[in-house]
């Protein structure tokens, strides 16, 4: 029997979904400015001891090392690997532009990291063609525009596109037909699916339920009493090719921050509050490009034993700046009082978010103003010439900020904002430093 045009639109719009996940990510953005490195190992991964890797290319990956390993680990398993320090506002700029094009495809993105997302492209294959023709237009786009790869894999839900697109790495796409899915699936190991942890694949497999069709075949009882109620009914579903979760394009963000592990454990105040001002400034950067606001700070702080302490306060007022994250972080700092130990970890986080575009109640002495202008005043200058070009003073080196201390070119707004938590007087141009540039645009 002939297929007619609807036919076909309603075959496409039945197997829409899409994961897109890029290729070693971080390491495809390194290569393009060293790309000499390409078919060698390479590490992304600061140079610190305590490091972990954040990327590996596959010929790393290839002696065993992943991603979240220390690097000290990565480094005895592939002693010839090349390691590459991070630039994490170039991977920020490259996930925008891929972000980007996705969006040109459908309105129904649900970016889950850096550099992945579901897309539902049901709505777009009138307009577009068929979803494996969609997937390797944006593959090729990526390829040609960006110098960067991606996996695609598209299937009826996002269990199944998320699985495909795993199967199908590095630079594939696999498409897994509604009247395959459960076959597909069948064969894959339990920890193949969402939810499947060590501890629950241990009492899987221990159960005798090593594989997904295991999982698909088994009472619903026999799997209840294994993993729980809860959890028995959602594997079975998921094992039987049963998602009904919908590609969300708006996904809320709880919290925004950043932490840093120091190579060294410390003791020394003046180190733990110059590095909190530096993911101060790190996290609200974040806020103000995603256009949103936060009523708490949260604070991190991790001994050398591992032991691990949380503390969160709420504002009065909303805010963007990292001014007003570090005076708060800092204030959360000091109410711990006197330390046991050495400080192994330290973070801060924006919590309580809400769209920047709410209306806002300003105090009656207008420093969100002030702050909020200094700030987005240097938000401008990184997007034109790179987030190392300008930042706070007591950041940059001894040496060039006394020979640029009475540099006219520095914004006068930003100039007049001052700061008592901190010590912070003024921004200052950095030196110009070698590192990798944003794409334009």
């Amino acid at each position: 029997m002939t297929e007619t045009p609807k036919d076909r639109l309603a075959r496409w719009r039945a197997c829409a979904v899409m994961h897109v996940d890029m290729d070693m990510f971080y390491v495809g953005v390194e290569l393009l400015a060293a790309p000499g490195l390409r078919g060698r190992p390479v590490i992304v991964a600061g140079s610190g001891h305590r490091s972990v890797v954040l990327s590996a290319s596959y010929e790393a990956r290839a002696f065993g090392v992943r991603s979240g390993m220390p690097l000290a680990r990565a480094r005895a398993m592939c002693p010839g690997a090349v390691l590459l320090e991070p630039h994490r506002s170039a991977y920020e700029a490259y996930s925008r532009r891929v972000m980007a094009m996705f969006w040109e495809v459908t309105d129904r993105v649900e970016q889950i990291s850096v550099d992945e997302a579901f897309l539902d492209v049901a709505g777009a294959v009138r307009r577009l063609g068929s979803p494996v023709g969609i997937a390797r237009t944006l593959r090729a786009r990526v390829q040609e525009e960006l110098g960067l790869t991606a996996s695609v894999g598209i299937g009826v839900n996002k269990t199944v596109a998320k699985i495909a697109s795993t199967r199908s790495k590095p630079d594939g796409l696999l498409l897994v037909q509604p009247e395959d899915t459960v076959a597909f699936l069948a064969e894959l190991p339990v920890t193949a699916l969402w939810g499947v942890g060590g501890r629950t694949a241990e009492a899987l497999v221990g159960a005798g339920l090593r594989q997904v069709g295991d999982l698909a075949a088994a009472p619903l009882p026999q799997l209840t009493r294994v993993v729980g109620r809860a959890a028995g009914h959602h594997l079975h579903e998921l094992a039987n090719g049963r998602d009904p979760r919908p590609v969300v394009p708006v996904r809320e963000e709880k919290s925004v921050g950043a932490e840093e592990t120091f190579p060294q454990d410390v003791s020394d105040d003046r180190v733990l509050h110059e590095v909190l001002l530096r993911l101060s400034h790190r996290t609200a950067s974040r806020l103000r490009r995603q256009g949103l606001r936060a009523r708490r700070v949260g604070l991190k702080l991790r001994y050398a034993d591992f032991t691990t302490l949380t503390r969160s306060r709420t504002l009065s007022q909303p805010f963007t700046s990292a001014h007003d994250l570090l005076q708060h972080g800092a204030g959360l700092l000091e109410e711990l009082g006197h330390r046991p130990q050495a400080v192994r970890l330290i973070g801060i986080r924006a919590e309580a978010l809400e769209q920047s575009t709410d209306a806002l109640q300003l105090s009656l002495d207008g420093r969100e103003e002030e702050w909020g202008a200094a700030e987005e005043a240097m938000d401008r200058v990184h997007a034109r010439f790179g987030a190392d070009r300008l930042g706070p003073a007591r950041l940059l080196p001894a040496a060039p900020r006394e020979r640029q201390g009475n540099s006219k070119a520095v914004d006068s707004r930003a100039r007049r904002a001052q700061s008592t938590a901190d010590g912070l007087s003024w921004y200052q141009a950095a030196p110009e430093q070698p590192g990798i540039s944003a794409p334009e645009g």
